[in-house]
């Protein structure tokens, strides 16, 4: 946890030199070296350092007083699936069970003027979703967002754990917005998470919504939209997740309220449509779990993630993907299931390792 504090620094830098600081993490460099190299080239003003390390210490002091845990990029915890971006947040803040960052997740998001029809079909995709075991991730905003975390926390799996979601914030996450959601925060944290890459007691800037919602689709190996017009904030997140390789799916709506075209614009341009949660599922390919295990020693023994990853060698997500020809969306399904059956394991960074044996 040494490197905690420099990268809480890095993340307090201009979001533009986040491509680099991400590219300079993966290359190796260490967080202290990195903010030294990029301190020397972009602060002009003397003294930039200090200041970067006194607010570093403010949030940390802040975390602490608020119950607010930081997940560094270097952390075996971090989602490996937004570790894999081009621009990850150097920190993550949580409130929660961080065992939520663990699961496969679904994005759900679309309009905050939503129609009843947009928040009834939210509701309904996020109870089917999160009774399979996927966790519903949203952005805490009104209408389909809140209604997708709703629904995500109203199922129950299949042994009766209770549903999980994760709520991505465009402010610190002890600065609920809107503020008439602080109980749905409440209820998020006892089963899922409240997540930013802000620092705690940063404001909700508008600035800071867009540049959120590259988090919420790369936590996500799906971005489900639904009811987005034309100049929808919805659409940032599915631009996003093309970006990222993810899949982009739409629901259909009405074509004569004009609340739709967003979401009609992405299915003419080959996005799935979604009528059920079984859709978003098919498209991401999800395996059904073998209940018998009958034949599970001879299929690990070919399989053709594990052939690509030689035991005790860490793997980050994009050179495991070049390695098997798989891409990040339909490698992270069969990387959670390998892990699930004590095959594979997390390192830091968001890299992956091979196990000689189930543990």
């Amino acid at each position: 946890m040494s490197d905690l504090p420099h990268l809480i620094a890095l993340s307090l830098l201009p979001v533009w030199l986040w491509r680099l600081i991400g590219e300079l993490l993966r290359a190796g460099a260490a967080p202290a070296d990195v903010l030294e190299r990029l301190l020397a080239r972009w602060a002009h003003a003397p003294g930039k350092r200090a200041e970067l390390l006194a607010d570093t210490e403010k949030a940390l002091a802040r975390a602490a007083a608020g119950g607010i845990t930081p997940i560094p990029w270097s952390d075996a915890a971090y989602p490996p699936a937004l570790a894999a971006i081009i621009d990850p947040p150097p920190v993550l803040w949580m409130r929660g069970v961080a065992a939520a960052l663990a699961r496969p997740a679904v994005a759900i998001v679309g309009s905050r003027a939503g129609s009843p029809y947009a928040l009834a079909v939210a509701e309904q995709l996020a109870v089917d979703l999160s009774s399979r075991g996927i966790v519903v991730v949203s952005g805490l905003a009104r209408g389909v967002d809140s209604a997708a975390h709703r629904g995500a926390l109203s199922a129950s799996g299949a042994n009766g754990e209770p549903g999980s979601t994760i709520a991505v914030l465009g402010s610190g996450v002890d600065v609920i917005y809107p503020p008439e959601h602080r109980g749905l925060a409440q209820d998020i944290e006892r089963t899922g998470v409240m997540l930013s890459e802000f620092v705690p007691g940063t404001p909700p800037l508008p600035v800071f919504f867009p540049q959120r919602n590259r988090v919420i689709s790369g936590l996500s190996r799906a971005v489900v939209v639904i009811e987005a017009g034309e100049k929808s904030g919805s659409l940032i997140t599915a631009r996003c997740a093309l970006e990222q390789g993810r899949d982009v799916l739409a629901v259909p709506g009405n074509v004569l309220s004009g609340r739709n075209r967003g979401a009609h614009a992405l299915l003419k341009d080959g996005a799935k449509i979604v009528e059920t949660a079984d859709d978003i599922l098919e498209e991401l390919g999800m395996p059904s779990r073998n209940p018998g295990g009958v034949g599970q020693a001879s299929k690990r023994e070919i399989d053709p993630i594990l052939a690509c990853l030689p035991p005790g060698e860490p793997y980050d997500l994009d050179r495991l993907a070049e390695a098997s020809g798989l891409s990040p969306a339909r490698l992270l399904p069969r990387l959670f299931e390998l892990e699930l059956q004590g095959l594979v394991g997390r390192a830091g960074g968001g890299r992956f390792v091979r196990f000689d044996r189930p543990c």
